[in-house]
């Protein structure tokens, strides 16, 4: 394939698996508390502890794609085996048996650990051959932010057409609803994580002839900008689960407005989209640092527009414009810091640890979106939140203060770990050194 058909290929996996994350995201607390029937803080705790269990999953399966070599690569096969187990394990979660509470309960932990595992499959080898697709800095900024086009399309499509879709295919009945939504999207991932598989290719070799001896060895090939990109992706998908899950608590309860939720899709395509798409040529002529800074920024000025404006429409769909430019900037940029990050390994370490990296972001973005969750059902429960009612002021209050100001705190938290971001100033030293270094393992594997 051409150019664009590897950058389409890898960038519409994302979009293959935000089908599905984004609909856990954003929908599945609603699911559980309203359709399936589990308390607010039953399926917070649920989600807090699948979420480290599937932490855990997320670096076994790094080191396990450390320690692949097939004639495909190391992560392409994934794409591959992952793909039927991702999409049966996806209606399985969305199933209602005829159990009792305590059955069912048992049923949405099983099912869920099983749906996170098989994310982790197909996930973790995307998030690491980017390095091994192309050498090229800007063609990779080029991917990265095809996949970053590819994923928010994924989570807009799920924001846009899950609800009428639910109500399409319940006709009032909402289990049946979200079940064949579900199976709809998981077939269509499938699909997509097969075409993944085939339009790409692993070609930049390694610099090392590396062997794996021992875990211990692996994290030594670890570096402080690696833990950086950890911690980012640990307040970032925070940051993602609080407004991806709170904004449909908020146009339902407080604002009285679930008709809208469709329309917060279609912004999320007007405002993201652009961002996403500038991202590579603003690489080009700023740092990532300052680029994060600048979207950070957006973020919190669009958040206290809606705060400001709560009563205006004008106000609140301008907040949410600029919020979505400022989230999507986030969210593009600490993914192209991913490959550099990769990189900085084998140039400051000598060593290819990109499954570790790719399995510790799972662990720190699983483990953040579990504790978020875990949160959010506990703000809400001490709220007095009670499902499909008439909410009482301190209820709404609680959904504000999640909808609004946990994510200005989240905000100020990636600020400061992005303070001490410092490959901006060494990737050009670290690519020419990496590049002669491949030449020469190239020559003497020859």
């Amino acid at each position: 394939m051409g150019k664009w058909g590897k950058r389409i290929g890898y960038g519409i996996g994302d979009l293959g698996c935000n089908l599905v994350f984004s609909t856990m995201a954003s929908y599945l607390m609603v699911f559980y508390t309203d359709v399936f029937g589990i308390t607010a803080a039953a399926a917070g705790t649920m989600m807090l502890v699948t979420k480290f269990i599937d932490a855990l999953t997320d670096t076994g399966m790094g080191l396990i794609v450390d320690r692949t070599h097939t004639k495909w690569g190391q992560g392409r096969p994934y794409f591959l085996f992952g793909a039927v187990p991702f999409a049966v394990f996806t209606v399985m979660t969305f199933f209602i048996p005829n159990f009792s509470s305590g059955g069912k309960l048992i049923w949405a932990y099983v099912t869920y650990c099983l749906l996170c595992t098989a994310y982790t499959v197909v996930n973790i080898p995307l998030n690491t051959i980017v390095p091994r697709l192309t050498s090229d800095i800007h063609e990779r900024d080029i991917l990265v932010s095809t996949r970053m086009v590819c994923a928010m399309a994924g989570t807009a499509i799920v924001m846009t057409i899950t609800s009428p879709m639910v109500q399409f295919f319940g006709q009032g009945n909402e289990a049946k609803g979200y079940l064949i939504t579900m199976t709809i999207y998981g077939i269509v991932a499938m699909c997509i994580f097969f075409f993944t598989f085939a339009s790409t290719k692993e070609v930049v070799p390694l610099t090392v002839n590396q062997k794996h001896t021992s875990l211990k060895e692996d994290f030594k090939g670890l570096t402080g900008q690696a833990w950086l990109l950890f911690l980012l992706n640990l307040f970032y998908f925070s940051l993602y689960v609080v407004r991806s899950t709170t904004v449909i608590y908020y146009f339902k309860y407080n604002l009285g407005r679930t008709d809208w939720l469709s329309l917060v899709g279609i912004l999320g395509i007007l405002s993201g989209l652009p961002m996403l798409l500038i991202l590579p040529s603003l690489e080009k002529r700023f740092s990532k640092k300052n680029l994060m800074f600048f979207s950070i920024l957006l973020y919190v000025a669009g958040d206290l527009l809606i705060f400001a404006g709560r009563n205006s429409a004008v106000c609140l769909l301008t907040g949410l414009i600029i919020t979505g430019l400022g989230i999507y900037g986030i969210f593009g940029i600490t993914f192209a810091m991913q490959p550099d990050v990769i990189d900085y390994s084998e140039y400051k370490k000598n060593v290819s640890v990109s499954g570790l990296i790719a399995a510790f972001q799972g662990f720190f973005v699983k483990g953040g979106m579990g504790l978020t969750s875990f949160v959010i059902g506990i703000f809400l429960k001490n709220g007095g939140y009670v499902a499909n009612a008439v909410q009482t002021p301190k209820a709404l209050s609680y959904i504000e203060v999640c909808f609004i100001w946990i994510p200005i705190v989240l905000c100020a938290l990636i600020a400061l770990v992005t303070y001490f971001y410092k490959l901006d100033d060494v990737r050009g030293k670290m690519t020419e050194e990496l590049e002669l270094r491949r030449s020469l393992a190239v020559q003497t594997a020859e």
